[in-house]
């Protein structure tokens, strides 16, 4: 046979213990979530994948713009219909509604911003570290791994650029590479349009 305790007798005890009560009670209640209809609710690697799929579904857009055989793109939007090639102006048009994609629609405009040139070069590279890591990801391999390589490979980078840079500080027979390097930086899209 069990005995319970007696209930406290200080009315003081007996308001906390109702008040810790319905504290404890009000936490035990299920949290209650508001989605959009067709909202995913994937957690985990589901949603790592999907994220993957987002930014390689507008990968596969600009893939084919890129390169002097690049094809044109045909967009119906509000504003009427365009006709491009250029990688900055398809992915201003395109309505992306993905949070994951729309982070390739930010690395584009950053790009065209900063250089005024790349925005197809860039997302196209963007997508295929993305192409590379899915399989990693359905490997279970943790994302920080994933992250802390991708630093690695970075820093790999800038020590062999550093080793290939060609040093024209100097005068004399480096004017001519100065000036093609001049006319080609002229011939971008973000001086031509002035």
């Amino acid at each position: 046979e069990r005995r319970h305790k007696p209930a406290p007798q200080n009315p003081t005890q007996s308001s906390s213990l109702c008040s810790t009560l319905a504290a404890m009670s009000h936490m035990m209640q299920p949290s209650i979530i508001l989605l959009r209809d067709g909202a995913d609710t994937s957690q985990g690697k589901p949603h790592l994948i999907s994220n993957i799929n987002a930014c390689q579904s507008v990968v596969d857009v600009v893939r084919t713009t890129l390169g002097p055989r690049g094809m044109d793109k045909l967009i119906h939007s509000e504003q009427g219909v365009t006709i491009s090639n250029d990688g900055a102006t398809i992915m201003k048009l395109l309505d992306i509604v993905h949070p994951a994609a729309q982070t390739l629609v930010d690395i584009a405009k950053s790009q065209d911003n900063e250089v005024g040139d790349g925005t197809t070069s860039v997302v196209l590279l963007a997508g295929s570290f993305l192409t590379e890591v899915k399989p990693l990801v359905e490997e279970d391999l943790h994302p920080q791994a994933i992250i802390r390589g991708f630093r690695s490979a970075c820093a790999l980078c800038l020590k062999k650029i550093e080793e290939l840079a060609v040093d024209i500080s100097g005068s004399g027979g480096n004017r001519d590479l100065l000036q093609k390097c001049a006319s080609t930086s002229l011939c971008s899209k973000l001086v031509s349009a002035h």
